[in-house]
């Protein structure tokens, strides 16, 4: 190696002066540890001093970096924001659908689903959508025309979140759901179609929460307190299922620091 490259990266194993034979050939596996430490010297210093990494950038779509926000929720509309009486009493609600679940999940389970359900891959985030929101929400379509009001059709309003199809799902299941349908919401308006699956799916999460799941549902609670501020006509039905989300996530799940001031 030249004398220059040694001074900036030292011997770890110096190889001090060795009779090596003429016919020495680093190309064949050494015999004595001096060959050895001969011909990692000399590998060495066929490296190359800048590598460049050959990256397809196709593969990075999916896996871009999150910027995940620290602050709080934004407080909610002046005469909107929600009592502790009120809060206590939704958490204490929220944990006894939590009980019940729990309980007849193994019931709920077995039971068989009508045969226009098909539930889709875990892995099928448009799928997903569709089957929570239903088209005509998902597509953003105003109005259904007469012929559809005859009957519900359930993959243009979107399946409900019944006891037989939450208790199907795996908690990475509902871990994914919840990403997907946040993922939506972070660009859509709120709607009573996500507000049930939104609720339903917290009440099937675990806790302790996984770091995952964690982020999720914080990411959930500022996204709704956003939403509930921007509410121009200040519906009162919404901005209360925005108040429950976010009590929820704060109160039950205790991201206290996210929870409404008491009015």
């Amino acid at each position: 190696m030249e004398s220059g490259v040694e001074e900036l990266m030292p011997r770890l194993l110096p190889v001090g002066d060795c009779d090596l034979p003429e016919d020495f050939d680093p190309t064949v596996p050494p015999r004595t540890p001096q060959e050895y430490l001969k011909r990692v010297q000399i590998e060495a210093a066929r490296c190359p001093d800048v590598v460049v990494a050959q990256i397809d950038p196709r593969k990075l779509k999916k896996k871009q970096t999150v910027n995940i926000s620290i602050s709080g929720c934004q407080p909610a509309p002046e005469g909107y924001s929600p009592t502790l009486k009120w809060q206590q009493q939704q958490v204490a609600n929220f944990s006894a659908v939590r009980q019940s679940l729990n309980k007849h999940r193994k019931h709920w389970r077995s039971q068989h689903l009508d045969s226009n359900v098909t539930m889709p891959k875990p892995d099928d985030e448009e799928g997903w959508k569709k089957f929570c929101l239903g088209e005509r929400v998902y597509s953003e379509i105003d109005a259904l025309s007469d012929n559809e009001n005859l009957g519900i059709d359930y993959t243009k309003v979107g399946f409900p979140p019944l006891l037989s199809i939450v208790s199907r799902m795996s908690q990475a299941t509902v871990t994914s759901v919840l990403e997907y349908l946040i993922s939506w919401f972070g660009e859509k308006k709120f709607t009573p179609e996500l507000g049930r699956w939104l609720y339903a799916l917290l009440a099937c999460l675990e806790k302790p929460l996984l770091p995952e799941a964690h982020s999720l549902i914080r990411q959930l609670a500022r996204r709704c307190s956003e939403v509930r501020v921007m509410e121009e006509s200040k519906n009162e039905e919404q901005i209360s299922a925005l108040n429950l989300i976010i009590c929820l996530v704060s109160r039950y799940f205790d991201q206290r620091d996210l929870a409404d001031e008491p009015s």
